[in-house]
């Protein structure tokens, strides 16, 4: 079964992701001295009395009649948070006092008939409680008073919060479950493919370029097949990130990588490959990780019988150190080819974890080498003595010759094409460690 969730509400800067931080035990959430900087829902694993939960973080609550805003669209991933949670913590400011919009979230929460506890937060004096009476008023019980920001009895609402945990049994992710990294600039519709593949609205999809700040992972199967998602922020140019979220956001997009096996290289059709493309799929490359380029908004493209050729061929040029990626046009809106991207995920991530056996893999390098021999270097040419692969993930190979500065990095890659054209490894790098051995 699922970890219980315990889901952090409340409205705009009354501390939630201080709290949130404080728990997980590790600045996961955006914490800014600002109102609706946490947009989108942030999960953390945290345990406490051997009891395990996932924390979630949401954006602040505010009721407007603006239908289609981001408050808006904050307020819907607040109340499916809310809906999954069998435990609710509903931070208020003890500091600014009892507010109407507290009153408004306290009568939502009231109807969810779920365990609500009562976090009083930015408390300053533990000796009296003059600050918190007010909040008796919300019929919600008495309020726990914390000091997120110094951690001042977040031990004693965590005791609270276990009471109302259901009994969890704990489910390892195994080495089947395929981890995928949603990436690319922002606004190219990263969260449409993810809304898209999973079939529900789980993260917020908005025109305004920047709209997922933080990573959020999604656990599904489909077919047999176990995956998590993880839907990253768009990322920009170092230039253009004049906001401390938007640093941040940048830096969980390539933690976010970095967690993954298969990363969903995002490429908008109607801009074809920028300088930040290329920047985002070589930190993948870089990286190690499997890769399937995903050119959306592909309905939007005037075509002909050559356009998928020409697109191609573009991409191909322009991102010339990921040939091996296979490239994929769809339409997040129509859902033209969305289906087939997870058939692209299973062979890509197949690939990336194949293994060869040495005798096969020194079998080709002997025939590589007597179809074209190593060129010579003043008189020294290089010998190649005997390969074996070291590890997957991505595949990396370990090639011992009589002296390294004799491979020519051509020659590399001609041994590298070489591995591709016998025994696939499409959409995974390949990493060649070249050593010296003594001749026998």
């Amino acid at each position: 079964m699922a970890k219980p969730i315990v889901a952090i509400v409340g409205r705009p800067n009354v501390g939630k992701s201080t709290l949130f931080n404080r728990i997980a035990g590790s600045r996961i959430a955006i914490v800014e001295d600002k109102p609706g900087v946490t947009r989108d829902r942030i999960y953390k694993d945290a345990v406490w009395l051997d009891k395990e939960f996932t924390l979630v973080d949401t954006g602040g609550i505010e009721f407007r009649d603006d239908k289609g805003s981001m408050s808006d669209l904050i307020l819907q991933q607040a109340r499916l948070a809310i809906e999954e949670a069998e435990v609710i913590l509903f931070v208020v400011d003890a500091r600014s006092g009892l507010t109407a919009t507290d009153e408004e979230v306290a009568r939502m929460l009231r109807n969810t008939k779920k365990p609500v506890i009562l976090v009083a937060n930015k408390v300053e004096d533990f000796t009296g409680n003059m600050d918190v009476y007010d909040f008796y008023r919300l019929g919600l019980g008495d309020p726990i008073m914390v000091s997120a920001s110094h951690g001042l009895n977040v031990g004693d609402l965590l005791d609270e919060v276990v009471k109302h945990l259901p009994e969890y049994a704990a489910e390892e992710y195994g080495d089947d479950v395929i981890k995928i990294a949603v990436i690319g600039r922002p606004n190219v519709g990263k969260s449409s493919i993810v809304n898209a593949l999973l079939g529900e609205e789980r993260v917020i999809v908005s025109d305004v370029a920047g709209t997922t700040r933080d990573a959020i992972d999604t656990y599904f199967e489909r077919g047999g097949q176990r995956y998590l998602l993880i839907d990253t922020a768009g990322m920009r140019k170092k230039g253009k990130i004049d906001e401390p979220t938007e640093r941040y956001s940048v830096l969980r997009s390539l933690k976010a990588v970095d967690r993954s096996d298969v990363v969903l290289m995002m490429i908008d059709a109607q801009e074809v490959v920028t300088e930040q493309d290329k920047k985002i799929a070589g930190y993948a490359h870089e990286a190690g990780k499997a890769m399937v380029l995903v050119v959306n908004k592909w309905d939007l493209i005037k075509k002909d019988d050559k356009t998928t050729l020409r697109y191609t061929e573009e991409i191909r040029q322009e991102l010339g150190f990921v040939q091996y990626a296979p490239v994929i046009f769809v339409s997040a809106l129509t859902w033209q080819r969305v289906p087939r991207i997870l058939d692209l995920v299973n062979y890509v991530a197949e690939q990336h974890a194949m293994r060869v056996s040495t005798s096969n893999l020194n079998d080709l390098v002997q025939e590589a080498v007597r179809l074209n021999p190593p060129p010579s270097d003043k008189g020294r040419r290089l010998k190649i003595l005997y390969i074996t692969q070291a590890g997957v993930k991505p595949p990396t190979f370990i090639i011992f010759v009589n002296d390294p500065e004799l491979m020519h990095f051509s020659y590399q890659r001609y041994l590298e094409n070489q591995l591709r054209a016998t025994f696939g490894f499409e959409g995974t790098p390949i990493r060649m460690v070249i050593k010296k051995r003594k001749e026998d």
